[in-house]
């Protein structure tokens, strides 16, 4: 189970990677792609140069000569003329249940406060009085102001509409008067538990509302979604996915509406990514206790998906806030404008961190896997440590209970996952690379210049032998795996606010490893390695064809890589129609 992990750090030279592999040559394939680069991300990294289909599932992985023996009168051919072929790519960490995106304005280009204001007041001129008015998206770190959004700022363009505009992070986010108003917050408001209500010199409400407690006044009085309007952002997204060789996800925090439409999809045959889902479990252990029941009214992950469509993978957690907002939960102070100090505030646990510990001790005693975010150096260890005192209680291998995010480990975290992994294949990063391009700026500026550049600390994990999930948090940054592929590699901000790379460049990795955490690693954190995530006889067939070579092609391009193909399961869900790759 753990060759995935020695053979993905160091590459193994591998005499047979000129041959087939594959199933005896009188079996006809559905489909074969030939004439293309063909990197498998099998345990030696090889790369051929065709590929065989039959059922869904890969039938032969080698030369042209060697597949093509595969090759029948209603064997479809695929020509890559070139092309390169990767495995499906993986997102770690993707909100699928988020369908407000496709409903409210997109604020996530916006460059000035004027623009905000804007399109708040076009909106503002087409709704009905009283209509909340909703967009997404927004982030200080892209505004010409470097400031948060304020009620002030939209108050005289929506005097007669709620207005509630989320952060990208999801972590914070701002309302104007009328909206405050009807939430009841007022000078006199105190801050909920875990949560915050920005004020001004006075004392005033400023309308920024920071974590779900103090959110919550506002975002509960919102109408929810349809379930025609959330079906119809799920088939969407969908469509995206495969539109940028995607082929799977774990959708963390979901509830049972969400579980229950997914697989209305899945039973319509309509799911054209593997959906690996976890179920948030609240920050109180009756929450817990009531998931986990459900949870076990359905069949558990493991490596052999009989349905590898629809999974129910366990729970999300959470520990601490967020790195944008300053809440996520520091042993010293945040930094504020990079090299300034945010006194006082060294965030803060978002669950008791007591009564976190009863909740992993309930779902691990129950055997089941459990994915925390952690973004803080003191979270992140307050987890770790838990998992290892749980695993010590009752040794259990095998339920890759992760820390999602792990922005800035400390030593002894990255000791601790390093042996938790060894001994008891639990422990592992889900990371978004992606933060580092698109909150970037805003990471800088909070995180200063020293912790800044113990971020997301890639090459220390493959100098430990520790494997991460990559992933996005969308819809906290755009979805395309390639973008994560990129950043991973390059480590650059979107502004360059304080530098091009305030990160550094000690902790990037090659893309091999980079395009191993989009695959494989994260594969294994769905339980799904030995279904997808390389290209390897009797894997799933889910595979996406690229327009130049990603193992060649310098690094800043990356991120400008145009998928022209993508399969899933042998299925054709995305082809670029100018793209040379035909059927023959």
């Amino acid at each position: 189970m753990r060759t995935f992990l020695c053979c993905a750090l160091v590459l193994i030279l591998c005499s047979a990677c000129s041959q087939a592999q594959e199933s005896p040559a009188s079996t006809p394939a559905d489909t074969i792609l030939i004439n293309g680069k063909v990197i498998t991300v099998d345990a030696s990294d090889s790369i051929t140069e065709a590929v065989a289909i039959r059922g869904g599932r890969i039938l032969a992985v080698g030369t042209k000569e060697a597949v093509m023996r595969h090759a029948a009168p209603s064997t479809r051919i695929l020509d890559l003329h070139g092309r390169t072929a990767t495995p499906g790519l993986i997102d770690a960490h993707l909100h699928f249940a988020d369908v407000g995106p496709f409903y409210s304005i997109d604020l996530s280009r916006v460059s000035n406060i004027a623009q905000v204001v804007q399109a708040v007041k076009e909106r503002a001129a087409k709704a009905k009085p009283g209509e909340w008015i909703e967009g997404h998206g927004w982030d200080e770190g892209k505004l010409s102001e470097h400031r948060y959004i304020l009620a002030a700022d939209l108050d005289q363009v929506a005097p007669q509409n709620p207005v509630w505009l989320i952060h990208t992070t999801g972590h914070y986010g701002v309302a104007n008067s009328v909206a405050l108003k009807l939430a009841h917050i007022s000078a006199e408001t105190k801050n909920p538990e875990a949560g915050t209500i920005d004020r001004d010199a006075k004392g005033q409400p400023t309308g920024v509302l920071k974590e779900d407690t103090a959110m919550r006044f506002v975002t509960e009085l919102i109408p929810p979604y349809s379930r025609e309007q959330m079906s119809e952002g799920y088939l969407k997204l969908m469509a995206e996915l495969n539109k940028e060789g995607m082929t799977a996800i774990k959708d963390p925090g979901i509830a049972g509406e969400n579980w229950d439409l997914y697989s209305e999809l899945r039973d319509q045959n309509k799911l054209t990514i593997h959906l690996f889902a976890l179920w948030y479990g609240g920050t109180k252990l009756d929450s817990t206790r009531q998931v986990l029941a459900r949870i076990l009214t359905l069949p558990k992950p493991r490596p052999a998906q009989a349905d590898d469509r629809l999974i129910s993978g366990g729970v999300k957690l959470f520990m601490d806030g967020s790195g944008g907002a300053r809440t996520a939960w520091l042993y010293d102070d945040w930094n504020k404008n990079s090299t300034g100090t945010d006194t006082g505030n060294h965030g803060f646990p978002t669950t008791d961190p007591e009564i976190y510990r009863q909740q992993v001790r309930l779902l691990h005693d129950a055997g089941i896997h459990v994915s925390t975010h952690a973004v803080g150096d003191h979270a992140i260890d307050w987890v770790v440590d838990t998992y290892a005192q749980a695993l010590k209680d009752k040794p259990t291998s095998g339920l890759r209970h992760g820390i999602i995010h792990a922005n800035i480990p400390s030593d002894h975290a990255i000791a601790t996952m390093a042996a938790l992994e060894k001994q008891f294949d639990a422990g592992y990063p889900e990371a978004q690379g992606e933060f580092m391009w698109w909150i970037g700026d805003t990471y800088a500026a909070n995180f200063g210049p020293v912790r800044s550049l113990r971020l997301m600390p890639f090459h220390t994990y493959v100098t430990r032998g520790i494997p991460w999930a990559g992933g996005s948090d969308y819809s906290v940054t755009p979805f395309p795996a390639r973008y994560g592929i990129w950043t991973t590699v390059v480590r650059k901000t979107l502004k360059g606010t304080y530098g091009a790379q305030p990160f550094g460049t000690a902790e990037s990795v090659d893309v091999h490893a980079a395009l191993r955490s989009y695959t494989i690693w994260a594969a294994h954190q769905l339980f799904l390695e030995d279904r997808i995530g390389s290209l390897e006889v009797g894997k799933d067939a889910d595979i996406a064809v690229w327009d130049r070579d990603i193992y060649s092609i310098p690094s800043d391009e990356l991120k400008d890589m145009k998928c022209e193909l993508t399969l899933f399961q042998g299925r054709t869900v995305y082809s670029d129609p100018a793209s040379l790759v035909k059927p023959e």
